[in-house]
């Protein structure tokens, strides 16, 4: 989590919270070595990353993106395709599946289209007719 004396990525180089104000929906933090406004003008829109462990518990309904990314998609035993990428949408996530046919099909990440997840299988089945295919 993003506490005093965390360790995250940013860009290419580790940096520790030194102070952290704000809430936990909107936190605020200084990162060592960065500690002027010109400093953190420099980093700005690199990528914050924080390890995996630190990353609070997901809920059973809830997926990393990148857990998805590979994952085969079928429609009970009928193969859909793969997982490209998961794309946020302000109004639902959307799998992004790659078709045998070089088609994509985005798929809405909403229990009437999405009838389960198996990460460690890496399999999705989906409900084509939920999306308007037979």
């Amino acid at each position: 989590m993003l506490v005093l004396g965390a360790s995250l990525r940013l860009g290419e180089q580790d940096r520790e919270i030194v102070r952290r104000a704000g809430t936990d929906d909107k936190p605020i933090l200084r990162l060592d070595g960065i500690d002027a406004r010109e400093a953190a003008e420099a980093v700005r829109g690199e990528e914050l990353l924080v390890a995996r462990q630190a990353a609070p518990q997901l809920d059973d309904d809830e997926y990393w993106p990148e857990d998805l990314e590979g994952c085969a998609v079928t429609d009970g035993d009928r193969a859909v395709g793969v997982v490209r990428a998961m794309i946020g949408y302000p109004s639902v996530d959307v799998l992004e599946v790659e078709r045998a046919d070089a088609d994509v099909l985005l798929v809405p990440m909403v229990r009437d289209a999405v009838r389960s997840v198996d990460v460690a299988a890496k399999r999705i089945d989906v409900s084509l007719a939920f999306m308007g295919e037979a």
